[in-house]
């Protein structure tokens, strides 16, 4: 029998790298992408199909794509949307190339990934996309706004793409972490560094006090924070239940937050989020 194919993006850590080797433990044949040309090495010499692929360059995107297919002999079975990058920083003091740079990764490339599996899938006529959001695609919370945007729209996104293609045989679905252990708080310090003058803000205290903490002296795990494990067995029920759920939550604060969302006024939702 041929093997199921799958896409999957930011594979050089975290969430992606787990999910690679977990479906390929599956029996998956999986594409296990990323950014840069020595994590592409590195997944090679793992036994992975890898290539580079950039979300912010649509010339990286469609050659990842066309080097997948051909593999394939034209196929695709599923698709996940992994990679993404975050700015921290308050609202006031992410700069619009910083903010565009969060929406090129988070939100434009996966679309025109997206675009591209789609068409492959109705040929064959079947397909899975799975987006990951997160707990901050639904809850707002201090110096996340640019991360919290992109996944905001993201969920937008596929909600809609998920009701058009009720006419298709491909099922759209997102999956919803919350804390898991990755190297996604130590890469986004690089962004901050760019695109933040924090020391000129009028938040400059602020900063020292808690976000400068939390991006370099964090020690340790955060609460309820779960191994990408977690998020590979999500995945795995997205694309192997029979009919797949529209969203699958990973990690008590998701799903507590699924709920206080629910229930909660938006004063209280604020007061708790503020603490975050």
């Amino acid at each position: 029998m041929t093997k199921k194919s799958i896409l999957i993006t930011g594979c050089s850590s975290g969430i992606g790298h787990h999910a690679a080797h977990g479906l390929r433990d599956r029996g998956w044949r999986v594409f296990a992408t990323c950014r840069r040309d020595e994590d592409v090495a590195r997944l090679q010499g793992e036994g992975f199909d890898s290539f580079r692929l950039d979300y912010t360059d649509s010339a990286s995107v469609n050659a990842a794509f066309d080097s997948v297919i051909e593999s394939t002999g034209g196929t695709l079975d599923a698709l996940f949307n992994n990679g993404a990058i975050a700015l921290p920083g308050a609202n006031e003091d992410i700069p619009r190339d910083g903010l565009r740079l969060v929406f090129e990764t988070n939100l434009f490339g996966p679309h025109e990934l997206t675009r591209r599996a789609i068409r492959v899938m109705r040929r064959q006529g079947h397909g899975r996309i799975v987006n990951c959001s997160s707990v901050l695609g639904f809850v707002a919370a201090p110096w996340r706004s640019s991360y919290i945007a992109s996944k905001f729209a993201l969920e937008g996104l596929t909600d809609t793409l998920r009701i058009e293609m009720r006419d298709t045989p491909i099922d759209v679905v997102l999956i919803q972490p919350g804390p898991i252990a990755s190297d996604f708080r130590r890469n986004s310090a690089t962004y901050f560094e760019k695109f933040v003058d924090w020391e000129q803000s009028a938040r400059a205290e602020q900063y020292r006090a808690s976000l400068l903490k939390r991006l370099y002296d964090a020690k340790g795990r955060d609460r309820f924070e779960l191994t990408p494990e977690a998020t590979t067995q999500a995945l795995i029920r997205a694309l192997e239940d029979p009919r797949p759920r529209a969203r699958y939550r990973v990690t008590t604060p998701t799903k507590a937050m699924t709920v206080a969302r629910r229930l909660l006024p938006t004063r209280a939702m604020d007061w708790i989020l503020s603490r975050a």
